[in-house]
């Protein structure tokens, strides 16, 4: 694949509420790696899918779902099109919608991931994919967000005028 860059494809569901003002529903990043970061280190529940074998929409629903342990509250799905970012190996392709709900970080039961840590240790240990959750206003949201995320923010505040 010379000259062609390879993507991975994620989908996500940015959930927001009017409490008067506009707030999302993001999450923390688990794992050893995001524990002492937040700043940039809070992402929309999101997942990778293969776009041969799944739909986008498909995917962010079950995204949503695997990472938070609750359904993608009942709405209209609002299109917020695809950002990429990350680079060398890492990069990514990113469809989102938003939907309009509430749910309580309370009740999230995060999904988990193993990886071995500590590096080259040959243990293998269980880490939640969100450790936190937290509604946010919009710029408190940017400044956690993941930069690459941040486009999605744009076009809901444009959704909403």
């Amino acid at each position: 694949m010379t000259g062609a860059t390879a993507f991975k494809y994620s989908a996500g569901v940015l959930l927001f509420r009017r409490q008067p003002e506009p707030e999302v529903l993001l999450g923390h990043m688990g794992g050893p790696f995001w524990s002492r970061k937040d700043a940039g280190a809070w992402s929309i529940p999101k997942g990778e899918y293969l776009p041969d074998a799944e739909d986008a929409r498909t995917a962010a629903a079950r995204e949503f779902t695997e990472e938070l342990g609750l359904p993608v509250p009942d709405g209209e799905w609002i299109d917020l099109g695809e950002v990429r970012y990350g680079s060398g190996r890492s990069r990514k392709q990113l469809t989102a919608w938003a939907v309009a709900g509430d749910l309580d970080p309370e009740r999230v039961v995060p999904g988990t991931f193993e990886m071995q840590w500590p590096p080259k240790s040959g243990r293998v240990q269980t880490f939640p994919e969100l450790d936190r959750v937290a509604w946010l206003d919009p710029a408190r949201a940017r400044e956690k967000l993941v930069a690459g995320q941040r486009p999605f923010l744009d076009r809901l505040a444009e959704v909403l005028g």
